[in-house]
């Protein structure tokens, strides 16, 4: 089974996301770069910010998923970046960087397809 990780910017889960809600409508419905678990068990594991600018806390955040998680035997098989990061960090690459060298599993870019085109339309 798939476990999934996902891992969002600190200032967007905190003041403007909605509980992440879009990351798990995507992961519910499989829709975005969770279509690749259409036909897949899997589960979020976890939420997680990146530690707040620059992500200099990241590597360290990922390490106590893996320490917390330990006892009841649970890692994860894939950490999926969500687009407040991906599309809208000024550190994303160097986060995005420390995150593949470091996680230990497929790292994906993205997570659902949900971002408004207008605001206000």
């Amino acid at each position: 089974m798939e476990k999934i990780l996902i891992v969002g910017c600190k200032k967007a889960m905190d003041d403007v996301c909605i509980g992440c809600s879009r990351c798990l409508v995507g992961f519910n419905r499989r829709e975005g770069e969770f279509a690749r678990y259409k036909d897949q068990e899997a589960q979020v594991m976890g939420l997680l910010n990146c530690g707040d600018c620059p992500g200099a806390g990241i590597v360290t955040r990922l390490a106590q998923v893996k320490l917390w998680n330990a006892p009841m035997n649970e890692k994860p098989t894939a950490v999926h970046i969500g687009p407040c990061l991906v599309d809208h960090c000024p550190y994303a690459q160097t986060i995005i960087g420390k995150i593949k060298a470091k996680a230990g599993v497929p790292v994906v870019e993205g997570t659902h397809p949900y971002m408004p085109a207008d605001i206000f339309a």
